[in-house]
């Protein structure tokens, strides 16, 4: 049952209670009227009998009988005998025992071969001195098919009932669930589309399915300005930073600049500074992620040499892997064109080769490829590195999100994270900048890690035609 749908469960319910509803009510119907049917037997018999009793006239010392008693009115057999038990007048039925003692105003039942028949004996004085004894026949059988005729129809019928019960159901259930189909449907549309400007919107009902698609509708509105207000916090915040953090770089530029400071004063400034511009670049891309979320990243579109690109970017990160100790194995294709932007396509290659330094593993090596088929163009960037956990490999996606710290140090797991050229530092923002960037140009990406020996980001973007 698990796997059926909630109309294919509400069907089966509703045609088995209703088939059990069907079967009780002509289990009653049929047992009422069986009983019925046998009352109305003996009742058309004693008034047959009892009506016989005018059709018997005493006239002049003799017995005359009205040929009405040999005409089977109501199916019923008449006959009158007198009291030795001799047959005067009537019919009985082909092969009825004949030696059947008479019992006056009982009814009895008597069964000749496969038939069988109610019997009624009534006594009837014509004169004084005359008694007769009139005896009424009639077949319990002949009524009894009757009702298994109607029995047997009703057997036969009973099916198709159920099969049309099943159908009317369906289409009645099917009609019913109709909104809450809507529902699924357009919640699975802005989960896939993430588009919280979206409702449900059922219109007007005052049934639970009308107030549920309401409680959404009002549910999805609060996220929407939830969401609109953390965005639009993030992006005032980036903003307001940037400044501040200008000055201090200004400053200790300036503080640099100068002659006579000691060599641990000047360690401590250059400590700040680093620290500073790191803080700098995160607040930058924290800044473009939320104006993309907002829809005001302005994204220029135009073809571009995608191979130029990711080979001026490999040659800009090599003294950066050097410097590690690493190096940086490139098999770039020649020719290969995309439409994109050139700066979003220069930042996804840092993002993927600073990932790679900053986890890569000293006096090891850094492999970037890129080529195309007919359709598609794919790149990958691989290190030899510490590897990402199977628990924290779906997350790294996230904007902030960090491995555990204890992990990460020892080697078994890797961070969604920034890099900053010379000195490497982790915002946690590199890679879901990343994943932005590919789905601007409508293409996709995955990662393949195993702790202690490395990770696989390859990502494809669809190919520009050549003309």
């Amino acid at each position: 049952m698990k796997n059926l749908s909630l109309k294919q469960k509400l069907t089966i319910l509703y045609t088995v209670l209703m088939t059990v509803n069907i079967c009780a009510v002509l289990a009653v119907l049929f047992s009422l009227s069986n009983r019925e049917i046998l009352s109305s037997v003996q009742n058309r018999l004693r008034e047959s009998v009892t009506g016989a009793f005018d059709d018997i006239d005493w006239e002049d010392g003799r017995l005359d009988f009205d040929s009405d008693i040999l005409e089977l009115e109501n199916g019923v057999y008449l006959s009158v005998y007198d009291m030795d038990g001799t047959l005067l007048y009537g019919k009985i039925p082909y092969g009825f025992d004949q030696s059947m003692d008479f019992r006056d105003g009982q009814v009895r039942r008597q069964k000749t071969g496969s038939v069988e028949y109610y019997v009624l004996d009534m006594s009837y004085a014509p004169e004084e001195n005359v008694n007769l004894m009139v005896r009424g026949i009639i077949s319990i059988t002949d009524a009894e098919e009757s009702f298994r005729i109607t029995l047997r129809l009703a057997l036969i019928c009973l099916p198709l009932l159920v099969v049309l019960t099943a159908v009317l159901g369906y289409f009645m259930t099917r009609r019913t669930l109709r909104p809450v189909a809507h529902i699924t449907e357009t919640v699975c549309a802005i989960r896939e589309e993430e588009d919280l400007s979206r409702r449900i919107g059922l219109g007007e009902g005052r049934d639970e399915i009308y107030r549920l698609a309401s409680t959404f509708d009002s549910l999805l509105g609060q996220i929407e300005d939830s969401m609109k207000r953390e965005k639009q916090f993030t992006s005032d915040v980036s903003h307001e930073l940037r400044t501040p953090l200008s000055v201090i770089l200004m400053q200790c530029d300036a503080l640099l600049a100068r002659d006579g400071l000691s060599g641990e004063v000047r360690e401590e400034i250059t400590v700040i500074q680093r620290k500073a511009d790191s803080l700098s670049r995160m607040i930058s891309q924290l800044l473009l992620l939320s104006r993309a979320d907002q829809g005001r990243e302005k994204v220029t579109m135009e073809i571009l040499d995608f191979t130029g690109l990711s080979q001026m970017t490999a040659a800009e990160m090599e003294g950066i892997a050097a410097a590690k100790g690493i190096r940086l194995e490139t098999a770039i294709s020649p020719d290969i064109m995309v439409r994109g932007d050139e700066t979003l396509l220069i930042r996804l290659w840092l993002n993927l080769l600073q990932n790679a330094v900053t986890y890569g593993k000293e006096g090891g090596c850094i492999h970037m490829g890129l080529w195309e088929d007919e359709d598609t163009v794919t790149g990958y960037v691989e290190d030899d590195g510490i590897g990402i956990s199977a628990r924290d490999l779906p997350h790294i996606w996230e904007r902030f999100y960090r491995a555990d710290s204890s992990r990460s140090n020892n080697g078994s797991s890797q961070n969604n994270n920034d890099s900053s050229q010379g000195n490497v530092s982790s915002s946690g923002l590199g890679l879901s900048m990343v994943q932005w960037i590919i789905s601007v140009h409508k293409g996709t990406i995955q990662a393949v890690s195993e702790p202690g020996r490395g990770s696989r980001f390859t990502f494809r973007i669809p190919k520009e035609k050549k003309s």
